[in-house]
């Protein structure tokens, strides 16, 4: 069977076409600056050359429609007719608690999800219009949606609480949802598979423009570092990660930055950015800081001392580590992070082998044979996630 998975956001749209029998990539690509002038279709078939367009997508009907249109072109596409597609997987950020696991999306599922904008509002409502233009171009294919948040439902009580009023909390459902948490679920069920061990205790790192860090113990996560929305956690491109909330009003009452905007300001003129002043990009601030640019170094050290300290909380939090993973785009590509942040644990018997970390998006351990706990760069696959469920749901 083949699937369709569909990631959509505000102004783009990321997909890939999937054979289930074999798990390969027949065709993936992009859509980018949906609703904005010089929109461009990227579309990539499998063995073939990369295939772009030019034109004004004013929606994501237009954009989902030119996929379809990219995907059995003569030239271009790799299947002959759309119904050749046996079903739809689409990813949703955060589903609060209403989505404990994947599942089957009809108008009544739609319905529900609608009730979560506010949780994500840059990504939930995105969502959902793909769904509806897949709903209006695909009327008798299946889909599934499968939520970031699932995964992290597991967490008990007393990590995902906030001390607010209980029945504020409840009232509003204010709580920690955590994000990245398919990659997260991707990440560990492989380092289980590595280790030979289904009750190994494991932290993963997904450590891109967005990072975050979460405990998996035997399989089920336990804790994770994002929080009601992907803001809270470690530093990243351009979120600021954890942040005192007395520092929030005390920027909005001094006249810094007006209410209304202060989410915008946290979420995309922080983190690295924010910081360094020079780029959201870890490989540029990097750069800047090699010719002695000392916001930039401040940044980079934050960044890596954040992670460090949520290793150490989690390792407490499982009474024990078994091994670390690495994963997205700093976690898979940075040689320097991964390093920095193995060799701040080796207090704790853990060996960085240099050879063996020499590398960027391979799967391979990457401590010594004596280290005492393991460290993998696992590249995520969320797309095959996403592709395994829906075929799962489908199926059934």
């Amino acid at each position: 069977m083949k699937i369709l998975v569909l990631n959509c956001g505000s102004s783009s749209l990321k997909y890939q076409l999937i054979d289930m029998e074999d798990e390969s990539v027949m065709a993936k690509g992009l859509v980018d600056r949906i609703g904005i002038p010089d929109s461009l279709l990227s579309h990539k078939p499998t063995g073939k050359d990369k295939y772009e367009v030019k034109a004004d997508i004013e929606n994501h009907d237009v954009a989902i429609k030119m996929v379809f249109d990219a995907l059995v072109d003569k030239d271009h596409g790799v299947i002959g007719d759309l119904s050749e597609i046996g079903g739809v997987g689409h990813r949703y950020v955060n589903g609060g608690a209403l989505f404990p696991q994947s599942i089957i999306t009809d108008e009544a599922v739609i319905k529900d999800m609608e009730t979560t904008f506010a949780m994500a509002p840059l990504h939930n409502p995105a969502h959902v219009m793909g769904m509806r233009a897949c709903q209006k171009l695909m009327p008798g294919t299946p889909m599934v949606t499968v939520f970031d948040t699932s995964f992290h439902l597991t967490m008990p009580p007393k990590a995902y609480t906030y001390g607010i009023e209980s029945d504020v909390a409840e009232k509003y459902k204010i709580r920690r949802y955590g994000a990245h948490g398919t990659s997260h679920r991707y990440v560990s069920k492989r380092a289980y598979e590595l280790l030979g061990n289904e009750n190994a205790k494991i932290v993963t790192c997904h450590l891109g423009n967005g990072s975050s860090v979460t405990a998996v113990d035997a399989g089920k996560c336990i804790d994770t570092s994002m929080g009601f929305t992907p803001l809270a956690g470690v530093l990243m491109g351009t979120r600021c990660g954890d942040i005192d909330a007395s520092a929030v009003t005390y920027l909005i009452d001094n006249g810094v930055v007006k209410a209304e905007d202060m989410a915008n300001y946290l979420n995309k003129k922080c983190g690295l950015l924010g910081v360094s002043g020079v780029s959201s990009d870890l490989r540029e601030v990097e750069n800047a800081a090699a010719e002695g640019n000392e916001l930039a170094q401040k940044a980079i050290d934050m960044l890596y001392y954040g992670v460090e300290k949520y290793i150490g909380a989690y390792m407490v939090a499982m009474g024990g580590l078994d091994a670390i993973v690495f994963t997205a785009g700093i976690g898979e590509n940075s040689i320097a992070a991964r390093k920095a942040i193995l060799e701040s644990l080796s207090f704790l018997g853990v060996k960085v082998d240099e050879e063996a970390n020499n590398c960027r998006g391979e799967e391979r351990c990457i401590t010594a044979p004596d280290s005492k706990i393991k460290a993998f760069l696992i590249p995520t696959n969320e797309e095959l996630a996403i592709a395994r469920d829906t075929l799962e749901l489908i199926t059934k």
